[in-house]
């Protein structure tokens, strides 16, 4: 599963030089609109999201008003001229971004518009170890070799063949050095192509179905591939202790116990990031942030829950809203409700009206009744970005 830890640095380029002639019409498909975005912006946003800095978008010179409206109030990007061909224009961003010098590169077509974060946690990891990367799918369909007669000549064998995605990545020095030997014709068919004829080696990680790309008319009317909205539900518990914290909300609240776990324990964000996970099907709290890791030890939990809203928004999703029930006899939730619902809306970039937090007994009855411990249960809504 993805990593929680903060990514690594690296640089971006988002390729968007094409004319994309095959949707039609006279706007070039990266600026047409797909889920109420420009296509462009859908990546760009996702890759700004997870930290890339700088980040070039090579573009044709002739569509840089197209570009600066599909990409307004947008901050720390630039645009690039493309050349003749996809590979020439990579080269005109690599060459856009040789005076930062940055350590890694990611290298993302603007026609894929939904990147998971997982994928590129994945791509930055295999930069540990080899100079290239690329997220790639099984074949799982049969595979025929076609004649010119258009009759099928022979077979292909499947389990030998992947399906290659982008973003590629790769250490910025190598894939750079390896543009700048290339002396062939331009037409290379990615850059991990690139990279392997100077003799770099390039790892294969796991891709993503969601990163299909946009290539005809009807790719661009597909509005419901993902549904408009979905909803999660969280529930956890902590066992109250003396000589512990206690931390709800994000906050810390003044008691004569607090909650006892392997983190900072606190039940209201546990269950609050649960129902995210859920809600975009990335399983949950124990799958990311195991407890028998002991970098988790003692963490703040607000990570793990602006994790959470990373993948979601990754996902095409944003947060609506979230209702949250604390379970517990004391401490009094009252007044500290206001800053609670204040850190929660900050942890997931929400208004604080979108913030529901409410709180219950259970008339002395069962484990929160006796104060052995406190229950949070959390429902969140989130709405496809639309």
């Amino acid at each position: 599963m993805a990593s929680p830890s903060p990514l690594p640095p690296f640089a971006a380029i988002v390729v968007a030089a094409g004319k994309g002639l095959r949707v039609g019409g006279d706007t070039p498909k990266q600026f047409r609109e797909w889920r109420g975005k420009p296509l462009i912006r859908h990546s760009v946003e996702a890759l700004l999201a997870a930290g890339a800095r700088p980040l070039a978008v090579v573009i044709s010179p002739d569509a840089k008003a197209h570009a600066e409206a599909a990409l307004a109030g947008l901050e720390g990007l630039d645009f690039v001229d493309g050349g003749a061909t996809r590979q020439d224009s990579v080269r005109a961003g690599l060459e856009a971004l040789a005076k930062a010098a940055p350590t890694s590169v990611l290298i993302h077509d603007a026609a894929r518009p939904n990147l998971p974060l997982a994928v590129t946690e994945r791509l930055l990891a295999a930069l540990e170890a080899h100079p290239g990367a690329i997220p790639v799918l099984p074949v799982v369909d049969s595979l025929a070799v076609a004649g010119t007669s258009g009759m099928m000549t022979g077979k292909a064998e499947r389990e030998s063949l992947r399906r290659v995605q982008t973003p590629q990545a790769f250490r910025f020095d190598a894939i750079l050095a390896a543009h700048r030997a290339w002396a062939g014709p331009t037409d290379a068919g990615d850059d991990a192509q690139v990279l392997m004829a100077s003799g770099g080696s390039v790892a294969l990680v796991d891709g993503d179905e969601r990163l299909k790309k946009i290539t005809f008319a009807e790719d661009l009317m597909d509005q419901s591939a993902t549904p408009a909205f979905r909803i999660g539900q969280g529930y956890d518990v902590h066992r109250l202790e003396a000589g512990e914290e206690l931390w709800l909300g994000g906050v810390l609240i003044p008691h004569d116990k607090g909650l006892a776990g392997h983190s900072d324990a606190d039940v209201a964000l546990h269950a609050i990031t649960d129902a995210v996970l859920g809600a975009v099907g990335e399983g949950d709290i124990g799958t990311h942030f195991p407890p028998s890791d002991p970098q988790w030890r003692g963490a703040r939990s607000g990570q793990f829950l602006e994790h959470a809203v990373g993948l979601a928004r990754a996902a095409g999703y944003a947060i609506a809203n979230v209702d949250l029930t604390l379970i517990c006899e004391a401490p009094k939730i009252g007044p500290h409700r206001p800053a609670m619902r204040a850190e929660v809306a900050r942890l997931m970039g929400v208004d604080e009206g979108a913030v529901s937090i409410k709180a219950t007994t259970t008339e002395k009855l069962g484990f929160t009744g006796r104060g052995e411990g406190i229950a949070a249960q959390a429902i969140v809504l989130v709405t496809r970005t639309a």
